[in-house]
């Protein structure tokens, strides 16, 4: 509780009075902060999770006022100051708590201030209030910013903006809606040039560009870069299992690990449980509570695709102490974290150091608490990846964001965005465009592409009036048509993911949203685990899945694209120092001793190797020739990698492969056996015209046009129709696959085809890593080994060849029978 104010106080020992109501002392850094705003300064404040970064910001904006309006006896809660601060979160998920967390300092202040959110959740009723004046200060979303630059009148509040601040600007970096923000910051400092821009960030490996992307080219002010707490207290610990198997595969061990994460949780008053996938939620969930029934309402589910009010409930009771423990994905991920959270528990590898410790800065949510983090692998592998994740933290290699450059589908999305809201003239927005970190190259040719592809839908769309969406009146591009307006608003944003439906009850709440892919394969009657429940599929109508609940088994679970998390290349690089270090017998930690087992059949069978070798082991089964090779460079590298290797030997060697990836290695499956030696001297693993054949050994036309359907949909080729009207996944898959056909054929050079190849390349097939890889294989001793059996690491990849060709049920049974012929093959040892 606030001490009484005295009658005369500084705006500075207010702040003060305050922090010591709260228990805490303003930290060096914060103080940096609040003197650097002060002085009129723009500034990214990067520090460990849970060390104070919101308030370093937050207090900043709140002291100038204070100072600017020192008389309080007109501070008047009915007649709040108008807007001052805009405040971006990556997530709407995050922005209830962020409210929260900013209304506290407010209301112990006493300030007059009015707070409010804007994102996809708010009602259509306070966005109408807001549209007629906006609240003192609000924290909204990139696609709810875009939004409000369509609104006329909304732009002349925003030219009285004092500061922007971006949250978690490590989550928006090297992203579409990252470079959705910069276009967005770059038209509020066109509105008024003297904005503030601060970020808030923790976790990054590349500092330089994320103050560039944020601030823009030529910054209006002075920038800092304010270094707060950057290393934290953090216990890490595994649940390692009694029994460790020496011949693991993915996902095996997961829920068996079950009781022991029951455990764990009984013994701390509140914890966080990250899995990777909205679908692994769905699962832990129902697994915890046949471990422990009494727990029913004491633990949640938490995950995007879930309805607002769902979530909030499963926030509030976080707050308030009645929730144990939530299942959650990354919409808990990030943000201001609630301080009863003692415990995060991480369900299989992060694939990063920098996730790892982000999701480990959710508990112990204070400078000087310590975090905890209990890892649970669902693959004996993952223990080195986080031995090799500790190892990383340990030296401060964190991951950097790669920067992306000049995407033209969301600079024409900005750009009509822009048309509605007032309009613009062609130099004046290229001028403004130009001083984002993304777009400074931006050329003259593309920037003239891009308005004639808004303006007249380009070459090859010049004569369907639909795409005719900006129109030109004296210099000036403007659109008029109140139906295209509402379209363009509808489906404003980047973010990309198949067509959705709402999930019902027929007589009861929205449960969330689940992806039309999944439920169209769905009979009535038919049961699945949805928003922690079980549920059976009635009918669908209007674009609406109304289901009942149900009892007994499920028949599936919900797949929601995009959950698979790419292995970073610094976990890539350490975790092979780890192998190395197992190969001399060097086993650090509890994690790396607890495979001691599994290492020595692998150096015993075939090689553990160093950093210096690359592997290869040789193994004919009953399935045919198997050619295992160990990149160690994660799953979607060796996805394009094992294409590239099978493309090179086939050129000189008559034979078909199958294929399976996980993130250590690629198999390659052959009828025939494979002159390994003569493929290396053939130059398989050179780096020379990788893109060349990239392109040749993988279906490039098919995958160009999956990434096109994104950029289509972005750009506004396509739309997902209105509220009631949505459109089918396949109607969208048609409209794009048409447009992707009829550009190539008669518009060979549209730029969004070339974009659509670039980001192939990047995107879905990492081909900079790919080229790195190459090049480190090519400096390596090769060494190909003949095993006498399949060996711990190429077990994993035989089992995700198998999954291809056998129904779960007879795969089960068939990898038991492989772990125990080989575990007695092993005990003969």
């Amino acid at each position: 509780m606030l001490q009484p104010r005295p009658q005369t106080e500084t705006p500075s020992q207010a702040v003060d009075r305050y922090f010591a109501s709260i228990g805490w002392k303003p930290f060096r850094f914060q103080r940096s902060a609040w003197r650097a705003y002060a002085n009129g300064a723009s500034g990214l404040v990067h520090s460990a999770t849970g060390t104070g970064k919101t308030l370093a910001v937050w207090m900043g904006p709140i002291l100038k006022w204070i100072k600017e309006n020192p008389d309080r006896t007109k501070w008047n809660p009915k007649r709040p100051p108008p807007v001052r601060v805009l405040w971006i979160t990556p997530l709407r998920a995050l922005a209830g708590d962020t409210e929260a967390s900013l209304r506290a300092p407010i209301e112990g202040l006493g300030l007059p201030w009015l707070l409010e959110s804007r994102t996809g959740d708010s009602k259509a009723s306070a966005k109408a209030r807001q549209n007629k004046r906006l609240p003192t200060a609000l924290v909204t979303t990139p696609e709810s910013l875009s939004l409000m630059l369509t609104h006329q009148r909304l732009l002349e509040q925003l030219q009285g903006l004092e500061a922007v601040v971006v949250d978690e600007w490590h989550e928006l970096l090297g992203t579409k809606r990252g470079i959705q923000t910069e276009l967005g910051l770059a038209r509020l400092r066109k509105l008024n040039p003297q904005l503030r821009t601060w970020g808030v960030s923790a976790t990054l490996g590349n500092l330089d560009e994320a103050q560039e992307s944020l601030f823009g080219v030529d910054p209006p002010n002075q920038v800092r870069l304010i270094q707060g707490y950057t290393k934290k207290r953090l216990k890490l610990e595994s649940l390692i299992p009694a029994n460790m198997e020496r011949f693991p595969w993915t996902g095996h061990i997961g829920t068996k690990m079950v009781p022991q994460v029951a455990e764990l949780i009984a013994k701390v008053k509140s914890v966080l449980v990250f899995a990777n996938t909205r679908s692994q939620t769905e699962i832990w969930y129902q697994h915890l509570l046949k471990q422990r029934p009494d727990w029913a309402g004491e633990i949640a589910l938490h995950h995007g695709s879930l309805d607002a009010s769902v979530r909030r409930w499963v926030e509030n009771g976080l707050r308030d102490g009645s929730v144990r423990a939530v299942v959650c994905t990354s919409s808990l991920d990030l943000g201001v974290d609630f301080t009863a959270v003692d415990l995060v528990i991480q369900i299989g590898s992060p694939k990063g150091a920098a996730r790892l410790l982000q999701r480990a800065g959710r508990s112990g949510h204070q400078p000087d608490a310590e975090s905890r983090l209990a890892f649970v692998p669902t693959n004996a592998i993952e223990l080195i990846e986080l031995a090799a994740a500790q190892d990383a933290i340990g030296k401060g290699h964190l991951e950097a964001r790669p920067l992306l450059r000049k995407p033209l589908d969301v600079l024409a999305q900005h750009v009509v965005t822009i048309a509605i809201g007032g309009g613009f003239g062609a130099d004046e927005l290229l001028r403004e465009v130009r001083t984002t970190c993304a777009y400074q190259t931006l050329s003259d040719h593309e920037w003239q592409w891009v308005l004639d592809f808004v303006v007249r839908g380009g070459s090859s769309l010049e004569a369907y009036p639909d795409f005719h969406r900006v129109n030109v009146h004296a210099g000036r591009y403007i659109v008029e048509d109140r139906r295209r307006i509402t379209a363009h608003r509808m489906n404003i944003g980047t973010i990309v993911s198949d067509a959705s439906m709402k999930v019902k009850f027929m007589k009861g709440k929205t449960l969330g949203t689940a992806e039309e892919h999944f439920l169209s394969k769905l009979n009535p009657g038919d049961r699945f685990l949805f928003a922690g429940r079980l549920v059976a599929l009635v009918r669908v109508r209007d674009n609406v899945a109304y289901v009942r609940r149900a009892s007994g088994e499920p028949d599936s679970v919900p797949r929601w694209m995009g959950g698979r998390l790419p292995l970073s290349s610094e976990l890539s690089a350490e975790l092979r120092l780890k192998i190395q270090q197992a190969s001399t017998g060097n086993l650090v930690g509890r994690e790396m001793k607890a495979l001691r087992r599994l290492f020595e059949i692998q150096q015993r069978w075939s090689l553990l190797p160093r950093g210096d070798q690359f592997l290869i082991e040789r193994i004919e089964t009953r399935g045919g020739h198997q050619l295992f090779l160990f990149p160690f460079e994660g799953r979607l590298v060796h996805e394009g990698l094992a294409a590239l290797f099978a493309y090179r030997i086939s050129r000189f060697q008559k034979t078909t492969f199958t294929m399976a990836c996980n993130d250590y290695g690629i198999v390659l499956q052959s009828p025939h056996a494979v002159d390994i030696h003569d493929a290396i001297e053939r130059k398989l693993f050179s780096s020379d015209s990788l893109v060349n054949d990239i392109m040749n050994s993988m279906n490039s036309t098919e995958m160009a046009k999956r990434q096109f359907r994104q950029i289509a949909r972005v750009a506004g080729l396509i739309q997902q129709g209105f509220p009631g009207q949505g459109k089918s996944t396949s109607h969208i898959q048609a409209s794009s696959n048409l447009f992707f056909d009829v550009f190539s054929q008669y518009d060979p050079d549209n730029l969004l085809l070339e974009q659509s190849r670039r980001e192939v390349l990047e995107f879905q097939l990492e081909s900079s890593r790919m080229l790195d890889a190459l090049d480190r294989i090519e400096r390596s001793e090769i060494v190909v080994m003949e095993p006498p059996k399949v060996t711990p690491l190429s077990f994993s990849l035989l089992v995700d060849k198998l999954r291809d060709r056998i129904s779960s049920e007879t795969l089960a049974d068939r990898i038991r029978r492989l772990q125990s012929q080989l575990e007695k093959e092993a005990d003969k040892g």
